[in-house]
């Protein structure tokens, strides 16, 4: 048992958790830790292969879980899979936002089409996956949103910047609806991991030399998915509205917000390092 998940199944005794991107990396890890502690699961992603195969993995292991492909840019199939959800289970508690992909490469050389792409998954899709679930969670108990953006929201390092833009774009959106749905019993929180070990980079699109230098970094940050999926969940059992993972970027995100000049003075020189 998981601290993190047992703290979030006291506040929501109902454990009913919907999440995007669930056939693998952060988002099957969130469904791992939850289900440990006996939450239904509702689980969409793009792969619908993949997805069979892990709803029948959380089956054979006891779990109740119900799974359908979705392309999270379809706002119509996005919103029937979660009135379908709501209408089995009665309401959804909580809700996590992973679906997402990678685009990288210098910003004169990024075609309009990969802008698109990214910008329709990372930040409509996150934008179609609030809105389904925020008419269920505002008309009743309330709940938790969970939207997965990235450090590189606000670290916004070089030849990364439809990916730089569509994370900052996730943060937007998750700060303004704090603010417009917390009156509702609707908290969101923003995450904001750093590189840890997924699959994101190897699907992406952009010149192979890049993508093969961002899957190094992720294969050097030692960290794994059941750990980011451990501190988001525990964070959200806090209440708290932001996540920078692993703590030690933490600073930089106050670095950016309290003195923007100085932080892009010395950010190349992190960079670097």
């Amino acid at each position: 048992m998981t601290s993190a998940a047992h703290n979030l199944t006291q506040r929501f005794p109902k454990r009913r958790a919907f999440i995007t991107g669930a056939a693998s990396g952060l988002g099957l890890a969130c469904a791992e830790t939850l289900a440990r502690e006996g939450w239904q699961l509702f689980l969409t992603d793009a792969d619908a292969e993949r997805l069979d195969l892990v709803t029948q993995s959380f089956r054979r292991d006891g779990a109740p879980v119900m799974s359908s492909p979705c392309d999270v840019r379809d706002a119509a199939a996005v919103q029937a899979v979660v009135d379908a959800a709501v209408a089995l289970a009665g309401g959804i508690d909580i809700a996590i936002h992973c679906a997402g992909v990678s685009v990288a490469g210098r910003f004169h050389e990024t075609p309009p089409e990969d802008w698109a792409w990214c910008f329709d998954i990372n930040v409509l899709g996150v934008a179609n996956s609030c809105r389904a679930v925020i008419r269920h969670m505002a008309r009743g108990q309330g709940g938790v949103i969970i939207n997965i953006a990235s450090v590189a929201g606000f670290c916004a390092g070089p030849q990364m910047a439809a990916y730089n833009a569509s994370k900052a774009a996730v943060i937007s959106l998750s700060e303004t609806l704090m603010q417009e749905y917390g009156a509702y019993g609707v908290r969101t929180m923003a995450v904001m991991p750093a590189f840890f070990r997924t699959n994101i980079v190897v699907n992406g699109r952009g010149p192979s030399r890049v993508l093969e230098a961002a899957g190094k970094l992720v294969e050097q940050s030692g960290i794994e998915a059941s750990e980011v999926a451990e501190a988001i969940l525990m964070a959200a059992s806090r209440g708290r509205t932001h996540l920078v993972y692993p703590p030690k970027y933490r600073a930089l995100w106050w670095l950016k917000r309290f003195a923007p000049e100085r932080w892009h003075k010395l950010f190349p020189l992190l960079f670097k390092r």
